[in-house]
């Protein structure tokens, strides 16, 4: 997928995580922190590859994170995810001058990115270091990008346009079904 589409991807995405209250940060956040937060992070997986967007501005970091991980690696897996929360969660960021709402939104960032390149048919190594690729090979970029940016457009549309008042009554509705509170 293109930095285009990972961008215009991103930010659909954390308009459906807001809406949804994915967490309470999220759904109390500021959209002055959390696009920018979102698209920022949307690039960073891609950093091991040295013609990427990000990569061409930091080539200090991505000519040796492609030469020892190649693209499409250790930076596009759930090991690097989990990395990334436990950096955030360390002392050193709980200190920080980030909001939890800008951690939150660049979390949901870097996973669209790693969600969209499923989408592909190269997929992504989920499990790095295993080898195993997976993918929804759902849109095929090596014949043209119009499909791509049609279907991140239209993602983005229903972000927009989509009401989080359907996931509140699915909750409700299982919280009685259930007895149970969530």
């Amino acid at each position: 997928m293109t930095g285009e589409g990972h961008l215009t991807f991103s930010v659909a995405c954390v308009i459906f995580a807001q809406k949804a209250g994915l967490t309470p940060e999220l759904a109390q956040g500021d959209w002055w922190h959390m696009i920018p937060a979102a698209l920022l992070a949307s690039l960073l997986p891609d950093i091991d590859h040295p013609k990427s967007i990000i990569g061409r501005r930091l080539k200090w970091i991505s000519l040796p994170m492609a030469k020892t991980f190649g693209h499409r690696g250790f930076t596009h897996s759930l090991l690097a995810v989990i990395g990334g929360v436990f950096l955030f969660n360390s002392t050193l960021f709980s200190h920080c001058f980030f909001p939890p709402d800008v951690l939150h939104a660049m979390l949901i960032g870097y996973s669209s990115h790693l969600l969209a390149d499923m989408l592909t048919p190269a997929g992504i190594p989920l499990l790095w270091p295993c080898r195993w690729r997976f993918k929804l090979p759902f849109i095929n970029t090596k014949k043209n990008n119009q499909s791509e940016r049609v279907f991140c457009m239209l993602f983005f549309g229903c972000a927009l346009c989509w009401q989080s008042d359907f996931s509140i009554s699915l909750l409700v509705y299982f919280e009685q079904l259930t007895n149970f509170k969530l």
